[in-house]
């Protein structure tokens, strides 16, 4: 199974309008701040069907806040998420992830004391049949569907010769690929993916890129949050780009790019 064929079957969703076509993730109005610190303010933002989306900005610009506001980890001041038509604000984490969103962390979370193999299962037993399961080890060991799937995603990602190692044994970098296995096996229709490439190093840079190039192809929505300005114009469809909590440009690459105050506050005339 290729990651088109994994992703072509859930990616698509419903949809929904209110004036930009095909529109999956609606961010309205979001306020979030912390001790008087504004962290998001006035964040206004859409996401269509089936694009890649960049949220770039300098360091403390508001982007995993932003991100931990869509899956429910962080409640919002003012605004609300709307996501296929469910409001996500308000809803636990859990219940997000059920209605088809799946987010790879900056710092991996994985399980460091199962295999590669089986933390790869683990969102998938988790899934199966609709149904949220809070304990699915258990079920590991007679799950050989799963498991051929599971096996298929690591090979994919790049993990082929790391499937029977335990995840604590591996870098940075392959723990990055192994987290983003664990999101794909879910099928999300929207994936949300903080820093994809940090600690890799660049020929490990260019092979996820080549990935979620295939996974673009596939129909599955992304939002992805990254520094490597390799990586965004690679692969953005769109970028919003966000400084002191506020969006201060958004548009395709290219208009980014030439943008004078995306050069100013964020990306410097060497780096367009």
């Amino acid at each position: 199974m290729s990651v088109v064929e994994l992703t072509n079957s859930d990616a698509a969703g419903r949809g929904f309008t209110s004036g930009i076509p095909d529109k999956v993730l609606h961010i309205d109005d979001v306020h979030k701040s912390f001790a008087g610190l504004h962290a998001l303010s006035d964040v206004d933002l859409d996401v269509r069907q089936g694009e890649t989306h960049a949220i770039i900005g300098p360091n403390g610009a508001g982007k995993s806040t932003l991100l931990n506001v869509c899956v429910g980890r962080i409640k919002p001041d003012r605004g609300a998420v709307i996501f296929d038509g469910d409001t996500l604000t308000g809803k636990s984490p859990h219940e997000i992830n059920q209605l088809g969103v799946a987010r790879v962390f900056q710092t991996p979370e994985v399980f460091l004391d199962l295999t590669v193999l089986e933390n790869v299962m683990v969102p998938a037993l988790s899934k199966r049949d609709g149904h949220f399961k809070l304990n699915p080890f258990s079920a590991i060991a007679g799950e050989t569907s799963i498991r051929n799937e599971a096996e298929e995603v690591i090979v994919n990602v790049g993990l082929k010769n790391h499937v029977h190692a335990v995840a604590s044994s591996l870098s940075r970098g392959d723990k990055r690929r192994l987290e983003l296995a664990m999101g794909l096996i879910q099928r999300p229709k929207l994936l949300l993916l903080d820093e994809p490439t940090a600690g890799m190093a660049r020929h490990d840079t260019n092979a996820t890129i080549d990935l979620l190039k295939q996974i673009k192809e596939g129909g599955m929505t992304k939002v992805i949050i990254e520094h490597d300005m390799h990586v965004v114009f690679s692969l953005a469809d769109r970028i919003t780009v966000l400084a002191g909590g506020r969006i201060i440009a958004q548009g395709s690459p290219e208009e980014i790019k030439n943008n004078p105050k995306v050069k100013e506050a964020y990306l410097g005339e060497e780096q367009v």
